[in-house]
């Protein structure tokens, strides 16, 4: 009996003795993949998209009620790394945006399009668009306004 006991710890020491060298050995992959992610990090440090846009803002004037209206908003990657836009999301329902969806290389443009829709409103309007992208903010955002009267 003394001897099952013993044997039966041999075995149950010897497989935790294995099994902690198997994770010791997954620990020091992990370790080694950790240092390249941020060796990596660390050589990417300083370079940044930056999102410079023509303007900002833009007023579309006074338009008749039911036009649809676009307008571009062009900006330029004045960064040092590739500039992906992600998402362009609108104040409301009524403006549809679109975007540049290829890389935008350090020194190129892209193009950000806005359509306003303005059947059902009336007087001065004033919407937006946020565009998520690998920015250091993580977000910009262009405006515009706009004054709908009713068709004479």
């Amino acid at each position: 009996m003394i001897r099952k006991t013993v044997a039966m710890f041999a075995i149950a020491s010897l497989a935790l003795t294995v099994s902690c060298k198997e994770n010791s050995n997954a620990a020091l992959r992990i370790d080694e993949e950790t240092a390249e992610k941020a060796e990596q990090a660390h050589a990417d440090a300083g370079k940044v998209a930056v999102m410079e846009f023509n303007e900002t803002d833009y007023d579309f004037g006074t338009v008749e009620q039911g036009e649809k209206v676009t307008h571009t908003f062009t900006f330029k990657n004045t960064g040092s790394s590739d500039l992906l836009i992600t998402n362009a999301k609108a104040s409301c329902g009524c403006t549809v945006p679109s975007y540049t969806e290829t890389a935008v290389a350090p020194g190129e443009t892209g193009e950000v399009n806005v359509e306003f829709n303005t059947a059902g409103k009336n007087g001065k309007q004033s919407k937006s668009v946020t565009i998520t992208a690998n920015t250091e903010k993580g977000t910009e955002v262009v405006k515009f306004t706009a004054d709908v009267v009713k068709k004479s």
